[in-house]
């Protein structure tokens, strides 16, 4: 017995160290997939190779791996602007890259101005006479605009191009509301503050009308003129004011619609494309598939050019995504987060700060943390700057309020200076299902807010007063930080939301101009020329992790060819998800906000609008697996 205690102890060492062993090589598998990344190594010379299979961003948001995995479907891709604009950059002056190829077959579009800033960066490819080609089985309005921009626009015979301008309806729930019997109470300062009209009004209201009438007939100018310059032969006429014609003009075929008018250069299948890319970029020595041609991949062109981090730093903290309370993001912009970044940062030597915008607002609370941070930085005697990208309105505005500067873009929308609330009472649900409320009052105030005994006259007007104040408070900090009265900015406020040209004119906005201007403007201040600084932008460490599971969910076949009815049925995976951000808009516990939802969504919605209706259809599956 003795003898047999001997050797099974020694097989339950053995199997404890071969566990252990086992362990330690996960482990150490685990490390390095996660501490990958794209090997400058994978650079080849031949075309850069851009596979936008997304959405364009400000900034990327993160990927939560329980939700990927409970939503069971990918995630959609995120690519931030400038990384874009970098990549494309870098590509006109390195020597290696001879062409520069877009493939959009799963591209789900971007904000004006980051089209714009793409757009010219294309452009300066092409002046360094590198051919820029794009590739896609339908193109929408973003994808034309920067296939605008490209000297060969290819397009599957069996697609077609589809422009239909900005724009379209909104969902209003007032009668829902009433047939459910859920009072919305709103409390709102700004004639043109719409943010609440869904829950109040079956439709637009006449100021809500037109202000998005003047609004999208800018944005609208803007894309046709870029669109225009960049391609003088395309008919944008024909096809945008006699849309029914031009296509029964080509008895239904899209595709030859699209060659006519000029929106494309010629029809291929995607091996045709490849074989003509090949024939500008040469051979693919690694690959005999029909239709290959050496390219780098965005990911490792980024690594095989990091930023430049030479001379004295300019720091750069970026508000994109709606501002709400506490640490969320990147991607939203959660204000203790974005204001412990700003402080972490405190003691560091920035030459100046630009504030990097592209929010349509939220939380009056989180706007004004950020705000507040931004001044602890002004009050160390360093320029600073706002970039407005896309939006920057409601509480965009007010975290835009302490600039020295505020560069903005034609193609911004800003402005939306006004304050709301909504709270939902149910006393006429519970009344109608015999439910009442009753009780002893010490005083008007008591036990209120009642959600379901419904609100006293007082705190309907202590509530409203107090929107009214906040309303004070934000176009009090806009006056002194612009130079005007309250009561003008009272005038160019009430909610109402401009375009940049306009916003200009109203002194809401200081310079034309992106990043790279305010960042220009910033070291000038700071007596800093060319070669002598780098931006520093805070929070931007790239997430190894967050890379390995987007390949990981994504893979390579992440969203293949669609054709134009795919592209057109996409948009009810918005319209879904507005539904479920309109209800949870309603019925979440929010404080007073300034946000602008006259605004149109920006091109991360339709990537967040996937992940909410993904997340809510996720556990409502939960509960009744349950």
């Amino acid at each position: 017995m003795g003898f047999a205690g001997k050797v099974w102890r020694l097989l339950v060492g053995i199997k404890d160290g071969l566990v252990l062993l086992f362990m330690l090589l996960f482990f150490w598998a685990l490390f390095a997939v996660l501490t990958a990344r794209p090997s400058p190594a994978q650079v080849r010379e031949g075309a850069l190779l851009l596979e936008l299979d997304g959405v364009v961003v400000e900034e990327r948001t993160p990927i939560d791996p329980i939700a990927a995995l409970l939503s069971q479907s990918a995630p959609v891709g995120e690519y931030q602007a400038r990384d874009l604009v970098r990549a494309i950059d870098k590509a006109a002056e390195d020597d290696r890259i001879t062409a520069v190829v877009l493939d959009l077959d799963g591209f789900l579009g971007a904000g004006q101005v980051h089209l714009q800033d793409i757009g010219e960066a294309l452009d300066r490819v092409r002046a360094a006479q590198k051919p820029v080609l794009t590739y896609a089985t339908a193109y929408a309005d973003d994808g034309v605009f920067l296939a605008a921009h490209a000297s060969e626009v290819w397009l599957n015979p069996l697609g077609g191009a589809v422009v239909a301008g900005p724009g379209g309806n909104r969902l209003y729930y007032a009668g829902l509301l009433e047939k459910l019997k859920i009072n919305a109470r709103v409390y709102k300062v700004g004639t043109y503050k719409s943010a609440v009209e869904p829950y109040t009004e079956t439709g637009m209201s006449d100021p809500a009308r037109e202000n998005a009438n003047a609004l999208y007939g800018a944005l609208w100018e803007e894309w046709q003129a870029n669109v225009k310059a960049a391609r003088p032969a395309v008919d944008l006429d024909l096809v945008i004011k006699t849309p029914a014609e031009w296509v029964e003009a080509a008895n239904g075929d899209l595709a030859a619609a699209s060659l006519s008018a000029g929106l494309v250069d010629k029809l291929g299948s995607r091996v045709e494309f490849g074989q003509r890319v090949a024939e500008l970029v040469g051979e693919d020595d690694w690959s005999d598939l029909p239709g290959a041609y050496p390219s780098t991949p965005l990911d490792a062109w980024l690594e095989a050019n990091p930023w430049d981090r030479n001379g004295k730093a300019i720091g750069v903290v970026t508000i994109a995504g709606e501002i709400v309370d506490g640490e969320a993001g990147p991607g939203t912009a959660g204000g203790t987060r974005i204001a412990d970044l700003l402080d972490e940062a405190l003691d560091r030597d920035f030459a100046g700060l630009v504030v990097r915008v592209d929010s349509p607002g939220g939380s009056v609370l989180a706007s004004e943390e950020i705000r507040d941070a931004i001044l602890r930085h002004k009050a160390r005697d360093i320029p600073v700057a706002v970039s407005m990208a896309n939006v920057a309105a409601s509480g965009g505005y007010w975290v835009s309020t302490p600039a020295d500067r505020i560069f903005a873009e034609p193609d911004t929308i800003t402005g939306s200076i006004g304050i709301f609330a909504v709270l939902p009472t149910f006393e006429d649900a519970a009344a109608s299902i015999g439910v009442n409320a009753d009780g002893v009052r010490t005083g008007p105030l008591s036990g209120q807010p009642d959600l379901i005994g419904g609100f006293t006259p007082e705190v309907d007007r202590i509530l409203q007063a107090s929107i009214e104040d906040g309303y004070t408070d934000f176009i009090t900090r806009v006056a002194e930080a612009r130079g005007m009265t309250n009561d003008q900015v009272d005038t160019v406020g009430q909610g109402r939301v401009w375009d940049g040209g306009t916003a200009r004119q109203l002194r809401l906005v200081d310079e034309y101009g992106g990043m790279d201007e305010a960042l220009a403007w910033v070291a000038g201040q700071a007596d800093l020329g060319t070669g002598e600084w780098h931006a520093a932008y805070l929070g931007d460490q790239a997430s190894t992790a967050d890379t390995i599971l987007r390949q990981l969910l994504m893979g390579e076949e992440e969203s293949g060819s669609r054709d134009v009815f795919a592209m057109l049925a996409e948009g009810e995976s918005a319209r879904a998800g507005m539904i479920v951000n309109d209800a949870q808009r309603l019925l979440t516990t929010r404080g007073a906000q300034a946000y602008c939802l006259a605004c149109p969504a920006p091109a991360s919605a339709r990537a967040q609008g996937a992940r909410t209706v993904d997340g809510f259809f996720a556990r409502l599956a939960a509960f009744f697996a349950d």
